[in-house]
């Protein structure tokens, strides 16, 4: 049996409709006249919208889009010989706006991703802000970010994290210009009214380039947790989930399924998700990363979810599947699925290497509202 839509239920109640006597000229004036009193008394009666406002399945007004790392990089390195860096803007950061989004800053309703480009020598001021932020690098390396005074390094496949209201600046320590990219909750944040920000110094609190942040050297130890850290924090302690941890997780999931044992979310298909280790929780209260790998020609089922999330490719060479439209994705690229768009992956049969995707999500939003649902196309 088919399931009734807000249009048939609509048609149908029109019929209905149709079948009673016409009113009065003096009904239809007291009607006319209580319509005009809801917009004088800005009101708007429910039966007049309840199939925008309560649609029977999500409705996202963003699109799927692709954005190409080989025309981004160019336009950030272009920005990067004619736009300073500096206390006003802040950040040499271009945001990436989802068409669907009506020219809002945003790629999501709910996530805001950009790239952003620091010259040879040059100095992001320190700020702070509500929003919550990461950085993944996609190549390069040379940059600093300083968090709260921990100077933390920044290097291809790395995933840094600048929780809210921890102050952070960038500084450069080469000669090379270096560009990553750039995840928060701005457009939650806005919506919701629950931004502040401040700013902090000129440059950085600590200059010093260490191979290794404070917080790594505290608390980046595999399955160990300092007694002096037992309070469960809101956001993870850990500035960055460096590469090769990541790298070798992923690897070693792979090396178990070949041997028979279960280790991989599907055939083919390895994955981790960052955590916080003090809750085992997202690493952030509004934000989920995750890394994802898939062998040569492997693919996943098409999927459903609640929420919105933004991937890149870190390496290889494969496609997207986004409510049946087909994208084909290469290195750096980044791509939007909106709300309850369905997608898949399918990793080139004929690549190399292994098909390597960053992705991030709101997903914690809607799992601590009980918003939160998946469907797997197919299943029952």
């Amino acid at each position: 049996m088919q399931q009734p839509t807000h249009e048939s239920v609509a048609a149908e109640a029109a019929a209905q409709q149709a079948t009673l006597p016409e009113p009065t000229a003096e009904e239809q004036a007291q009607l006319d006249q209580l319509y005009k009193d809801f917009e004088a008394g800005n009101m708007i009666p429910l039966w007049t919208e309840i199939g925008e406002l309560m649609p029977m399945v999500p409705s996202p007004k963003a699109i799927p889009h692709v954005w190409r790392w080989n025309e981004l990089y160019p336009l950030a390195a272009r920005a990067g010989d004619l736009v300073p860096v500096g206390r006003g803007g802040e950040r040499r950061a271009i945001a990436l706006a989802n068409p669907g989004l009506g020219g809002t800053p945003y790629a999501t309703p709910t996530l805001w991703a950009a790239i952003q480009y620091l010259g040879a020598h040059e100095t992001a001021p320190e700020h702070r802000h509500s929003q919550n932020a990461f950085r993944f690098v996609v190549e390069g390396e040379g940059v600093w970010t300083v968090v709260n005074g921990d100077p933390v390094a920044m290097r291809r496949g790395d995933f840094l994290l600048t929780p809210g209201w921890n102050f952070h600046g960038h500084h450069n320590d080469t000669d090379q210009p270096m560009a990553w990219i750039d995840g928060l909750d701005i457009p939650f944040v806005h919506y919701a009214d629950a931004g502040f920000f401040e700013f902090g110094t000129e440059r950085v609190t600590d200059d010093a380039t260490p191979e290794i942040s404070r917080s790594e050297r505290l608390w980046a130890h595999p399955g160990l947790r300092p007694l002096s850290g037992l309070d469960n924090t809101t956001n993870s302690p850990i500035a960055a989930y460096r590469w090769e941890h990541t790298d070798r997780a992923l690897r070693e999931q792979l090396l178990l399924e070949d041997e028979g044992h279960p280790a991989t979310v599907s055939q083919g298909h390895a994955a981790i998700r960052y955590s916080n280790p003090t809750t085992g929780g997202d690493v952030m209260p509004t934000i989920r990363a995750e890394f994802h790998r898939l062998r040569a020609g492997a693919s996943t089922a098409a999927l459903r979810e609640v929420g919105s999330s933004v991937w890149q490719v870190f390496e290889g060479r494969g496609s997207a599947v986004i409510n049946g439209e087909t994208k084909t994705l290469e290195k750096g690229d980044l791509f939007v699925v909106p709300s309850w768009a369905s997608w898949s992956l399918q990793a080139d049969p004929q690549a190399e290497t292994e098909f390597d995707l960053f992705r991030f999500s709101d997903a914690p939003i809607f799992e601590r509202l009980n918003f939160n649902r998946s469907y797997i196309e197919g299943s029952k």
